[in-house]
């Protein structure tokens, strides 16, 4: 028994219900099927169906058919019914969504207007900002390290006094000297950026080169690893601290004065003479950051937590209209000594820095002899390719921050 091969699943479906008809004629069954001519199936799907073109639909499953697989290019009767499945071609060639989107591919309707541009992340990063690098460093290098020197002498005739002499003075003091090395592991870091062939032809035809976006997500979690160094360090490796959660640090708590005995900036502000005593926290804390430093040092920067950073743009009164941040900036210690602006920034890695987790602010002299930290330029390896991936790595060493002097920092919990 020769036939045609169908053309789509309607008319798939409506072939085999006219040979089911004829297959379970109430005529002699056996006489029938002996006496069926070659060409029956063929004729009659022929003069039922003809040729017919139909669109792409949903895949079915139609009833028992007597046909099976082609065999010398036609198609061949069973003496008992087969299943067989009616495929469509709407779906042989796509993608899921995750494939799509992660090289940029979407579905784009004829009305829709795609914007090309480009929306990384939102992410915010500041250790540029707040400390000063020290770059004599470099990728042979396994530690960074500097010396703190000790003077010391004792006087002449008081021993806690000046170094008098005369002529009948036979021991003269010395002074001394004790040079102390500090070290610190550079440690490594690295990511590969890889992506096919077919990826970047991809990327190219949109538009949107994946290779470029690749590139950008490794430099963004660079960035992000850095400021987490620069601020808090990491809590993994032991001895590894940042700007805010080294022990060498002086704390105190701010004064509790504000609202039902509160420390917090919130608490004070709701009073009546908040905006001073607030104003009073901050200025008696750059003074006792001073007088640890040996009045040598006056703190030229304080870090906040945001929070804190937006309560201080009030007012100073009803009645004025400089707010409490630009009255401090201006009038404090270091202002007035050295006619530069205090520095006070928001940062995120302040909230909850403190004890027993309380807000935490620090203050400190942004100085490359007093505080800095360490950090070795990206490096990259060359393109490698294996079949069809195309992979490069970046890497860099990173080191934690120095305290050369940590006399001239301080943090002040509770605000």
């Amino acid at each position: 028994m020769v036939m045609t091969p169908l053309s789509c699943p309607q008319a798939a479906l409506k072939a085999t219900r006219a040979v089911m008809a004829w297959w379970k004629s109430p005529s002699t069954f056996s006489d029938m099927r002996a006496s069926a001519p070659p060409n029956f199936v063929k004729s009659r799907l022929g003069s039922d169906l003809g040729p017919q073109r139909c669109a792409p639909g949903p895949q079915m499953e139609p009833p028992h058919m007597l046909i099976n697989s082609p065999k010398d290019g036609a198609f061949t009767a069973l003496s008992t019914p087969s299943i067989i499945r009616a495929r469509a071609m709407d779906s042989a060639f796509t993608m899921d969504a995750a494939t799509m989107d992660s090289v940029g591919t979407f579905f784009i309707e004829e009305l829709e207007r795609l914007d090309p541009t480009l929306h990384e992340p939102l992410v915010m990063v500041s250790w540029g900002r707040d400390i000063d690098l020290r770059e004599d460093v470099g990728v042979s290098d396994d530690l960074s390290s500097f010396t703190r020197s000790a003077f010391g002498s004792t006087g002449g005739i008081n021993p806690a006094g000046k170094n008098w002499i005369s002529a009948e003075t036979t021991a003269i003091p010395a002074a001394q000297v004790d040079i102390d090395k500090i070290a610190q592991p550079l440690r490594e870091w690295g990511s590969t950026v890889q992506y096919t062939y077919r990826e970047l032809e991809k990327g190219m035809r949109l538009g949107r080169p994946i290779d470029a976006q690749k590139l950008a997500a490794m430099h963004m979690k660079h960035q992000m690893d850095i400021d987490e160094m620069v601020y808090i360090g990491e809590p993994a490796f032991q001895n590894t601290y940042g700007m805010l959660n080294n022990p060498a640090t002086t704390v105190s708590t701010a004064s509790a004065a504000g609202s039902g005995g509160g420390t917090s900036f919130a608490s004070k502000l709701v009073m009546t003479n908040g905006a001073e005593l607030v104003q009073n926290d901050i200025l008696e804390f750059q003074a006792n950051v001073w007088a640890a430093s040996g009045w040598k040092m006056i703190p030229s920067h304080i870090l906040m937590p945001p929070d804190q950073y937006a309560l201080l743009n009030r007012t100073v009164s009803s009645a004025g209209t400089q707010s409490i941040l630009e009255y401090i900036r201006v009038n404090n210690t270091y202002t007035q000594s050295t006619g530069e602006r205090l520095e006070i920034q928001p940062v995120k890695w302040c909230i909850g820095r403190g004890t027993n987790g309380a807000d935490r602010m620090f203050a400190y002299t942004k100085d490359i002899n007093m505080i800095r930290y360490p950090l070795v330029p990206l490096q990259k390896t060359p393109i490698t390719y294996q079949d069809m991936w195309l992979r490069t790595t970046y890497w860099s060493l990173l080191g934690q921050v120095e305290f050369v002097y940590p006399e001239t920092t301080g943090a002040m919990d509770g605000i």
